[in-house]
């Protein structure tokens, strides 16, 4: 029988209890499942049941077949990739929006939703200190809630391409481009393939920092041209996902400024939660943003405190995305709608449908107010200069690349020859974290070279948790470079 509200009730309190166990708990978990590919297959029928079961036997089941098999990413010893937001507020936030299911699309359907989402994605452009032009009251730009950085890129990637196809009527879909650098998220390469269109990388260097020069962006342009091609978008990063890296905007905002026809996206999926606090901003050419950037894109569901999913996009222009995605069939017509009173979300992004987000993010902001969201950020940067500064005390470890916002790029180096060689020693490295579950860490590449990331990514890790860090991978740096000893005394 479908469950009734008494067991709903029952059912939901015992799931709320269940999840505060669990909160305080994980420490104790495995931060890396015990699993194998293919292992709930052999634990779960292949086909549904034929009768309903018993609520409380799905329930154990979630405890006994699921949680075991996930990567614990709220572990205090979880230090890879980029945090995944996890706050009780946003919880909560999310069990309220499952409960008023609205489709979203438009201001008819769900005014409240629409309403509230066009005040927190304000509340954002505040709390961030970005351009008033971003503001949904401007009446001019604004912001709304994307499933992802990836998606928000892709909406802009579409708003870029109709927007210069306008302006550029004898111009061929085919010879337009797409620019991103080395150290772009992998999206950007993604945007191409979905669009069909090419994608330039363009080259940076160690001695750049990693990060884009004014007179290789001027340069592919003037040769693009030339040869017939037409680059329309450019993606910029404010923290990148190897090594948190900014890309010099300054720099660079002549040669944006010169292109007018150049969309300016500026992903600042990760590092963009730490705006919010003052003294990061000039680090973060938080200036240059607001001059240059058409569209601007941060996701609270990693370091911010908004769980998944919770990514966001702001433009300059909203009326760039409403003529690139807007299709209003007669059934979507509203009277609100035809007479320019409110905006209609579904003409900013992809899909039509959308959850209510917007609550999460009301919650979340309201709980934690504008000091706690930025105490949060502070923690974490602490934290990470505390591991920057135990690993470079370490006579087998090298520091990369600056660290930047907490997070740092580190390798095994020792004098062993060339680069191949250390390659191949900090894989073996990385190798044998794989194979502890204790512990994670991700790993990257420089522009060829192999080196391992560490970004603290929970509210729990304490300088215990990052001591116990050092020393583990201290062991396992020793051990690998032990046998690669012996493999090179073998041959």
């Amino acid at each position: 029988m479908p469950m009734d509200i008494e067991e709903f009730r029952r059912h939901g309190y015992q799931a709320i209890d269940r999840i505060c166990d669990f909160f305080k708990e994980r420490e104790k978990m495995s931060v890396l499942p015990d699993v194998q590919p293919g292992w709930l297959s052999k634990l779960v029928p292949p086909c549904p049941p034929e009768q309903g079961e018993d609520f409380q036997n799905i329930a154990d089941d979630f405890q006994k077949l699921i949680i075991p098999g996930l990567m614990q990413w709220q572990h205090p010893l979880f230090f890879g990739f980029f945090p995944a937001a996890n706050t009780l507020p946003a919880i909560l936030g999310d069990l309220y929006s499952a409960s008023v299911v609205n489709p979203g699309f438009s201001w008819f359907v769900s005014p409240a939703a629409t309403e509230l989402e066009s005040i927190v994605m304000d509340w954002m452009v505040k709390l961030l200190g970005l351009s008033p032009r971003f503001l949904n009251s401007s009446g001019m730009g604004g912001g709304c809630i994307q499933t992802s950085a990836s998606e928000s890129l892709l909406v802009s990637m579409v708003a870029a391409r109709s927007r210069y196809l306008r302006r550029h009527p004898d111009v061929n879909l085919e010879d337009l481009c797409i620019y991103v650098t080395t150290q772009t998220h992998s999206i950007g390469l993604k945007g191409g393939m979905v669009l069909g269109l090419p994608v330039r990388v363009l080259p940076v260097t160690e001695e750049d920092g990693y990060s884009l020069r004014a007179s290789t962006l001027r340069g592919a342009l003037k040769q693009d041209l030339a040869n017939g091609r037409h680059p329309f978008i450019f993606v910029a990063t404010i923290g990148t996902t190897s090594s948190g890296v900014m890309d010099n905007l300054p720099a660079i905002r002549d040669v944006c400024m010169d292109t007018p026809d150049l969309w300016v996206h500026v992903d600042a999926a990760w590092a963009g939660s730490a705006l919010a606090c003052p003294e990061y901003r000039k680090e973060m050419h938080l200036s240059t943003v607001n001059d240059i950037a058409t569209s601007f894109c941060f996701s609270p569901h990693k370091w911010g405190l908004i769980n998944l999913d919770a990514s966001t996009l702001f433009v300059r222009d909203r009326q760039l995305l409403i003529e690139a995605l807007d299709i209003t069939i007669p059934i979507l017509r509203t009277a609100q709608r035809d007479a320019g009173k409110v905006v209609d979300y579904k003409d900013w992004h992809i899909g039509l449908g959308r959850k209510f987000r917007s609550l999460k993010f009301w919650f979340v902001l309201r709980n934690y107010g504008v000091e706690g969201w930025r105490e949060h950020i502070r923690g974490f940067v602490k934290l990470g200069d505390y591991f920057a500064h135990r690993i470079s005390k370490e006579p087998l470890f090298s520091i990369f690349a600056p660290p930047s916002l907490g997070l740092t790029v580190f390798r095994i180096q020792p004098n062993i020859g060339d680069i191949a060689s250390h390659n191949a020693l900090n894989k073996r490295f990385y190798d044998r974290l794989l194979c502890r579950k204790d512990i994670f860490l991700s790993t990257t590449s420089m522009n060829g070279i192999t080196c391992l990331r560490f970004v603290v990514c929970s509210a729990d890790t304490t300088e215990d948790h990052i001591d116990e860090a050092v020393k583990i991978l201290k062991l396992e740096a020793e051990a690998a470079l032990e046998e690669w000893h012996l493999d090179q005394d073998a041959c």
